[in-house]
């Protein structure tokens, strides 16, 4: 008998990750597409990814990532990796042609394919083969290449090995989901006390929650969604910024803050950032 599915099944949970994270502004010489979960998959999975290029030779191209508080699993034509929350900007590099397919877990999403605290995958990158074994990574790994470059295609593959190795219904993962929905679209929230309280957990309780389920603190969670919005909305800023207003409209108490956080974060003062995206250059590199 088949498990109960994952999620609901009548709808989509609302977002629990922002579409922000792509960093600079360039003339794009790859394509992303993005598809969502199957419904059934929808309480776990976020959304499936794939990034294609195709480049002269003698071409390098790269791109930059200010990672999202989630567990990925993807494919580079070669064996099947679990990325856990990336804790730094990531940059990858391409030349020739080809493609990376992904599927983003939910905030605390992957948990329950996992034995033991989702921590330990911060800032790892894994073969999927210590969590699924080796025969299974590999036809999971064999089966996307098989797919092709057809976001379709290799959608139906990764949800049909994500149903073999279905986990058991965990309810902590749904309530893991609302409160990483509540850091990412109520600007109210500036405190992780606050957030805590809302749903009646200890703020000792809710960092054990997300060091077990997500890998990050909440309070890390919060400050990534404002500076994913920072970088986009410095992105298209056309002229100097008001430091206090952007400040403020992202729930910092002073600019100075503001500041210390984006650059810990991205490697560059945020007027460094809006002025090598205005000047359409690359503002990070690794």
């Amino acid at each position: 008998m088949d498990r109960p599915p994952l999620g609901k099944t009548r709808h989509r949970p609302a977002p629990t990750a922002s579409r922000h994270g792509l960093l600079g502004v360039r003339a794009r010489d790859f394509d992303l597409d993005r598809a969502p979960a199957a419904p059934d998959l929808a309480g776990l999975v976020e959304r499936h990814w794939l990034v294609r290029w195709d480049l002269p030779d003698g071409r390098e191209g790269s791109v930059s990532l200010l990672p999202h508080p989630c567990v990925n699993l993807f494919a580079a034509g070669g064996p099947v990796a679990v990325a856990g929350v990336g804790d730094k900007v990531f940059t990858y590099r391409y030349s020739g042609s080809g493609h990376v397919f992904g599927v983003k877990f939910r905030p605390g999403g992957f948990a329950p394919f996992l034995v033991g605290p989702v921590a330990r995958l911060t800032g790892q990158t894994r073969p999927l083969a210590e969590f699924w074994g080796g025969a299974d990574a590999a036809g999971l790994a064999r089966d996307l290449a098989a797919a092709g470059p057809d976001l379709g295609a290799l959608v139906a593959v990764a949800e049909h090995h994500l149903r073999a190795h279905r986990p058991a219904p965990d309810p902590e993962v749904e309530r893991v989901g609302r409160i990483v929905r509540t850091l990412l679209h109520d600007r109210s929230v500036l405190r992780v006390d606050e957030v805590a309280a809302r749903f009646g957990l200890s703020p000792r309780s809710l960092q054990r929650l997300f060091q077990r389920y997500v890998g990050v603190s909440p309070k890390w969670i919060l400050r990534r969604y404002r500076l994913h919005e920072a970088a986009a909305r410095l992105a298209t800023d056309d002229g100097p910024a008001n430091w206090s207003e952007v400040a403020a409209d992202l729930g910092y108490f002073d600019q100075s803050h503001f500041i210390r956080d984006f650059a810990a974060a991205v490697g560059m003062t945020p007027a460094a950032y809006a002025d090598a995206c205005r000047r359409r250059v690359q503002p990070v590199s690794a």
